[in-house]
């Protein structure tokens, strides 16, 4: 069975290093250290699901995703948003452009694991 393609944005190498370790044997993981370049990749690849960090310098993940939205590929893709901080409004803008989840970080390896899987189960059950 392939393994399902996640794309991890974060502009910290420590963390992408952090979740491509704790994925690494169930899924595929694609690091990005910046939204321009998860838009670049997701205008020409496909990804079965995106943790996306919100606090990040030049774009942040809110507007990275309001631009992966855009594209044809971008618009069902599910995103889990990554962030530091517990923030409501955060939360609501996310929740705004379609996100599955919020998780703060630091997270928990097993958590992630188990959140990831829930999303990807759903997401299998639409389609059958």
């Amino acid at each position: 069975m392939e393994k399902a393609i996640i794309l991890a944005v974060d502009d910290n190498a420590v963390n992408l290093a952090t979740i491509e370790q704790t994925l690494e044997d169930e899924y595929d993981v694609i690091p990005m250290i910046a939204g321009a370049r998860a838009i670049k990749y997701l205008s020409r690849a496909q990804a079965d699901l995106m943790l996306l960090d919100v606090q990040m310098p030049d774009m942040d993940g809110i507007q990275t995703l309001e631009e992966i939205r855009k594209l044809d590929n971008g618009q069902t893709l599910p995103v889990i948003f990554l962030t530091a901080a517990n923030d409501e409004d955060v939360a609501q803008q996310g929740n705004r452009l379609g996100i599955v989840d919020y998780i703060v970080k630091p997270f928990d390896g097993a958590d992630l694991k188990r959140r990831i899987r829930q999303v990807l189960e759903k997401r299998d059950g639409d389609v059958l």
